[in-house]
């Protein structure tokens, strides 16, 4: 879909703070803990629908629906619609680096969901999905709903307003 394999600043940053053109385009940055719940959430939903299945098919499902929301991700359509209805203004889609960096960290949610209590996972969300709203002002949470029914007041919330 011609989206460039690396930054097209020509660099590889492991971790990416700044809010910016950066976004997407590294190995993590601000968005990286929106997929690790990402892997939680296909976890539970996996147990609650496959239990019967070994885990190990659980998590191919989860990297195959991950996969797909990636490729969808990146579609002029959904790139316009973040554009629209949330505050990442400049987002132009994804790095392949970057696509395949979040599905390795949905698998690490996966995992650890798979491993730890889960009162511990869900400790674990709630907190990463706190961590990114304090510092970015966006989350899982907020990009579904902004994208799905975007509110007003929230975006103008987002940007500081």
């Amino acid at each position: 879909m011609g989206r460039p394999p690396i930054c097209t600043c020509g660099t590889i940053e492991l971790w990416h703070g700044a809010v910016d053109a950066g976004n997407s385009q590294h190995v993590a940055d601000w968005y990286t803990p929106s997929h690790i719940v990402h892997g939680f959430l296909f976890y539970a939903l996996g147990w609650l629908l496959l239990r019967r299945r070994p885990v190990g098919e659980r998590l191919v499902l989860a990297v195959l629906i991950e996969a797909a929301w990636e490729v969808i991700e990146n579609t002029p359509f959904v790139i316009d619609r973040y554009r629209e209805a949330t505050i990442a203004l400049g987002y132009t889609g994804d790095s392949v680096l970057n696509s395949a960096a979040d599905i390795g960290w949905m698998v690490l949610g996966f995992l650890l969901a798979w491993r730890l209590p889960v009162a511990a996972t869900v400790a674990l969300a709630v907190a990463l999905e706190l961590l990114a709203l304090w510092v970015i002002r966006d989350n899982l949470t907020l990009n579904v709903l902004m994208l799905l029914w975007p509110i007003e007041a929230v975006r103008a919330w987002q940007g500081g307003a």
